[in-house]
């Protein structure tokens, strides 16, 4: 009963704040907090599974990820934001709680429609968020993103409708196992596309990087850190019950390349940071592939911290210099910022001892055992691409000598928290 009103809480906390209409910051601030705390108290009970929850010990290292996120974002945008007025404020702090509560409901629900329903709901709050500063490159970032998602997420209702007809429930407790069929194949082969516009994956992942690098900083780290895992996460109980693994490890291996090339040729780092996302993800979803549970939950863990310290870092950099273009900015006067960019960035590109790496290393591993030998090799060359792609740009940022900004240590502070993080889970992870 404990686990049932913990689980509750974890959707209804972030709703029930968004009453507060005239303390919105600080009930966002609580809120945050109150779901952080039920997430772990989880922990001692689990699994837990009934009619209307489904909640496992590999759903809730999610759960943990975006609640994780989900606050320091919030305490992020107290610093980071100057409001026009009290509505505007308002209405940011509402749309992010719905867009905290909507990835929660979709993570914690025994049913398969359900979660459709949880990831569409994202989709309104976070659309707003993108759009929230009202700039017109912002507004078509937003609109872009919208048509896109929502096309991606009517494919993924087909889906939802194939597998109903194929299995006549879709309570996840009851059909979490492999069914082997036409008309299941084309459901999931469906599936991988609508869900995967949401998770990034080719051809239809290319709002993201707009999304991205339009959006407030502390919005992007949501996106990236934990909205495109959710998305994941619905495809790895899609993959169980249909599983189709030549395709998905296929489509994530071409995702990868084409996001590393694209990194290559970045001028802007909020877009560059955005295509280390796509990238990040189709390793996971690769890791689906191959089933490498393990491999998923310490690279998507671990990026989740890493990629919101980059945003963070990029946030701060932004409010500095005003600018988004990768140049020689010279940042070696601002310790903490040149240490927060430069941790997150070798954390998103999985570099040693950084947990992202341990991740990779796991999936990258079960790849082979798994005899895909050529996905392998293209994975291997791209990712290499991507390291030495985004490290060289993060270096032209940093080492260079130049003028103290007038830097806010807040936001610095909380960039480099979130950017230590993944590097002391790997550091643990090896220890262990």
């Amino acid at each position: 009963m404990i686990g049932l009103y913990v689980i509750a809480g974890l959707t209804l906390i972030p709703l029930v704040s968004s009453a507060f209409v005239f303390k919105e910051r600080y009930a966002s601030v609580v809120s945050s907090s109150l779901t952080l705390l039920l997430a772990l108290l989880l922990r001692f009970n689990l699994p837990f599974i009934n009619s209307e929850f489904y909640v496992t010990n590999f759903s809730w290292y999610f759960i943990v990820m975006v609640t994780s996120i989900y606050l320091l974002s919030t305490i992020y945008s107290l610093f980071y934001f100057n409001f026009k007025n009290k509505i505007e404020e308002r209405n940011y702090f509402y749309f992010m709680n719905m867009f905290a509560a909507s990835m929660l409901f979709t993570l914690t629900v025994n049913n398969l429609g359900l979660m459709w329903v949880g990831l569409e709901a994202t989709t309104v709050s976070s659309v707003l968020l993108v759009t929230i500063e009202g700039t017109p490159s912002a507004l078509e970032a937003g609109w872009r993103y919208l048509i896109l998602v929502s096309s991606g997420v009517t494919f993924a209702f087909i889906s939802i409708i194939l597998f109903y007809y194929g299995l006549h429930n879709l309570t996840l407790s009851s059909i979490l196992y492999p069914h082997y069929s036409p008309l299941f194949t084309l459901a999931s082969a469906v599936a991988l596309i609508g869900f995967g516009t949401k998770a990034g994956v080719f051809p239809v992942n290319t709002w993201l990087p707009d999304a991205h690098s339009e959006a407030p900083a502390p919005v992007s780290a949501l996106f990236s850190g934990v909205l495109l895992p959710v998305a994941v996460y619905i495809l790895h109980d899609v993959f169980i019950i249909a599983p189709l693994p030549e395709l998905y490890s296929w489509l994530a291996v071409v995702s990868i390349l084409i996001a590393s090339i694209m990194i290559s040729s970045q001028r802007y780092y909020k877009r560059m940071f955005a295509y280390s996302t796509i990238e990040n993800m189709n390793l996971a979803i690769l890791g689906i592939a191959t089933g490498s549970e393990t491999g998923i939950l310490i690279l998507l863990f671990t990026h989740a911290f890493a990629k919101a310290g980059a945003f963070y870092s990029s946030g701060v950099i932004l409010k500095s210099i005003g600018s988004k273009e990768i140049n020689e900015y010279g940042l070696l006067g601002n310790p903490i910022m040149a240490a927060s960019l430069l941790l997150s960035s070798l954390g998103v590109t999985g570099a040693p001892p950084f947990g992202n790496f341990i991740g990779e290393f796991i999936i990258l591993t079960s790849t082979i055992k798994a005899g895909l030998i050529a996905q392998f090799v293209v994975v291997i060359i791209s990712l290499a691409i991507a390291f030495i792609s985004i490290n060289y740009h993060v270096s032209r940022i940093i080492f260079k000598e130049g003028e103290k900004l007038n830097e806010d240590k807040g936001l610095s502070t909380i960039a480099l928290i979130s950017s230590l993080i993944p590097l002391s889970i790997g550091v643990a992870l090896v220890i262990l």
